[in-house]
Parts: structure tokens; sequence; C-alpha cells
């Protein structure tokens, strides 16, 4: 039977240790006291869903509510059920976390419309594998700014977390263009000035090259002799022997070389020239713009140096289709990855130290600085996007400017005769 409630009444009530107690309001008929055999008292207001079954939802407890407040909320959520309104609490919506998302919606897109989405994702998932698990709204800047001040402490180069971080910043910018994310967490956070791009440009010196050469003539002249032995020992055991290497190139490796430092391809490139990239009857090579950076394509002219290079390595492959790779890799012809053990190997032999491949893109420049090329044409040859990028070799050429200094002097002496 619905009693009148009231403050002191609720307050009095006792409870009943072998079952609950439900109270019905006698003013509002849906509001219900409920008390539990522990003593607790919660308000439920009862009502009918639209589909006409009987559902309930919990208001409060009776230390947070006073019998007024009860009624005001149950008066509430009934014009709120007259209204065709969901009074039910939702159950939470599970949180994105950044794994997720990544997952299920930027990696698909990343890797079909970026040329380097494969890579762009394993930056992501490798370096950024502590963030995957959480939701993306918790990503905070201050965790990041601490995995800055680590890398930083590791000796790791400001380029390198400058770039790790703009792809981290891109995929949340990404979500929040196509409203998967409401705002990016991180956008606050600035690129590291990068003191480590102002080093020294590495080139190699006379003796260095002088060395290089030397170590690439010794490795190939060792490759032909170690396959010279094991056709003679085959020979006398009666087994099948492997093709002389007579001529042209042992390997991948000298020809590679000698094209990076006489045209400063950079290797993504190389690792993808094919044939038909090459034009021998007017010396050029064409850069795709589907395998460059940045994302455009380029023609460049090649030394005769280059040509006879390429020509020799052509007339020893066994497939020169337009569509084949340069330099397919010997392990099984598809696209070399890396040739970092050959490399490590030929600059130990070589005694040439603190030289990454990349630098033979720098000697490359420097080596025509040096020699009196202006900027502008060096940048062109480099296929960089400004003349800023290749402003850094612009202190090799002190002569052209004192070249260009002294026309201005020439002038005035004429002009004194």
């Amino acid at each position: 039977m619905p009693k009148q409630l009231t403050q002191s009444y609720v307050a009095s009530i006792k409870p009943n240790p072998d079952k609950p107690i439900w109270i019905t309001d006698a003013e509002i008929k849906n509001l219900k006291l409920y008390v539990g055999t522990s003593g607790s008292k919660v308000w439920y207001f009862y009502y009918r869903d639209k589909d006409g079954k009987k559902a309930s939802k919990k208001l409060g407890l009776y230390d947070s509510l006073t019998v007024a407040q009860a009624r005001d909320m149950a008066r509430d959520v009934g014009g709120r059920v007259v209204r065709g309104e969901n009074v039910k609490k939702e159950k939470p919506v599970p949180k994105l976390t950044y794994g997720e998302f990544m997952q299920k919606f930027y990696e698909p897109w990343v890797v079909s419309q970026r040329k380097r989405g494969q890579d762009t994702m394993k930056t992501i998932n490798a370096t950024f594998a502590f963030l995957l698990a959480q939701p993306i709204e918790d990503l905070s800047s201050i965790e990041i700014e601490q995995w800055r001040t680590k890398r930083i402490g590791e000796g790791r180069k400001a380029a390198t977390i400058n770039r790790q971080l703009a792809a981290l910043q891109s995929s949340i910018n990404w979500g929040v263009k196509h409203e998967l994310i409401k705002e990016n967490p991180l956008m606050r956070l600035g690129r590291l000035r990068e003191h480590d791009s102002d080093t020294k440009i590495r080139y190699l010196t006379d003796e260095e090259r002088a060395r290089l050469m030397n170590a690439l003539d010794t490795r190939e002249a060792e490759m032909r002799a170690a396959r010279a032995r094991h056709n003679e020992w085959a020979a006398e055991r009666g087994y099948e022997q492997m093709p002389e290497l007579n001529g042209g190139y042992t390997d991948y490796l000298k020809p590679m070389i000698l094209l990076s430092l006489y045209t400063g391809i950079r290797q993504g490139n190389l690792f993808s020239l094919l044939w038909g990239d090459i034009d021998f009857n007017t010396s050029t090579m064409t850069l795709r713009a589907s395998v460059s950076k940045p994302s455009k394509g380029q023609n460049l002219p090649i030394n005769s140096v280059a040509v006879k290079v390429l020509s020799a390595w052509r007339a020893q492959s066994p497939n020169v289709a337009d569509n084949a790779l340069v330099f397919p890799s010997p392990r099984g012809g598809d696209k070399f990855d890396n040739c970092k053990k050959a490399w490590a190997t030929l600059m130990r032999d070589a005694q040439i130290e603190n030289f990454r491949w990349h630098d033979m893109r720098h000697d490359y420049a420097s080596q025509l600085v040096m020699r009196g090329v202006d900027l502008n044409t060096v940048r062109e040859l480099m296929g960089h996007a400004s003349l800023a990028m290749t402003l850094r070799y612009a202190h090799l050429a002190p002569k052209n400017k004192l070249r260009a200094s002294e026309i201005l002097a020439e002038e005035y002496f004429k002009s004194q005769e």
C-alpha cells in the first residue's frame, strides 16, 4: 500500500534482515523506496517503456536525495518517458584505442594512398608501441614529452625524433579530419631544434676515395678467386660447377656504389630503378614519382662513368626488359631491402669511418660544388625541393664566392685606367 513519504518517516524505517522492503510513494505512484536487508535505501522510478514492458531507473541513494528531491527527479523522468525519450542509463561506448584506430582506419588508408605507407606503419608500431592500448583521448603531450626526453638521452638525433613524432601527429590529424577523433591531444607539441642538421657534411677525402676504390677492386678479385677455387674443387669431384666470374662485375655492389657516387641517386631510387628508366641514347635516367622523394618525377643526365657502369652491368644481366629491376636482389630477384652487411664489410676493409651509404649522395653534391658548379645547378641535379636544402654545401665553394666578388673589383680597376 502506498505511503505518504516524509523525511522523518523514511529515516525511521528499519531494515528487514530476511528480505528487502519496497515502499511506494502515495504522492507519485511511480516513485518507490528500496530498503535493503543491510539498511541501504535507494530511490527508484518505475514505468513502462515504449513497448509496454515494465522498466525501472535508479534515481539515487536516500543519503544524497531528500524525499522532495526524489519526487522532483521522478516527475522529470516521467515527463521524459511521456516524450518518448530513453531514460535508461546507456552503457558507455568503449573508448577507441590508438591501436584500434590504426588497425581499422588509418593503416588501410595510408598503405593504399601513400607510397611509403608500409614504412610509416612500421615506424609508428615500433616507436609508439606503448601507446597502442591507450584510448586516443587519453593521450597526453606530457607523455610524449617524456618519450622525447628519453630518446634524446639515448643519443637519438632531433631530426629522427621529429620525423617519428610527425608520423604520430599526422595519423591523429587524419582521424580528426575524418571525424573519428574529436581533437588532436598532441597538436601543441612543437618540433625539436635540429642542431644535428647543422653538423658537417660528410664526404670522401681523396685518400678515402682511393681506399674505397681499392677495397672494391680487392673484393672483386677475391670473389673471382673464391669462385675459381670452388669450381676446381667441384671439378675434381664431378660436381656441377658455378658460372665463371671472368669479365664484368662479380656482383651488384661495385656498380651500385659507382652509380651512387657519380649520380647522387638515393638508395630507395637505386633499389627501384628499372631498365626502362635508363635512356642510353640521351644519357638520361628517369626517377619515377612513385618511388621518389619528394613525390615527383625527375629526369637526370648521367655522366660517362654512370653510362659505362650501366652498360657493363646490362651486358651481364639475365633480364633487361623495361620492367625488370636494374639491381635485383640475388636472393629471389626481388627488390633490395638493404645491403648493410656488404656495406659495413666494405667500409671496414677500406678503413673508412663514419660514412653511411646516404653520404655518397652528400659526396656527389660536395664534389660538384668544390669544382665550381653553381648551387642552383646542384639543386636541380640533386632534386632538392628548394635551394635552402642545397645551401648546406655553400661553404665548400669559397673560391666561387671570391671569384664572384672579384667581378666588382675588376670593374673598379678598369674605371681607374
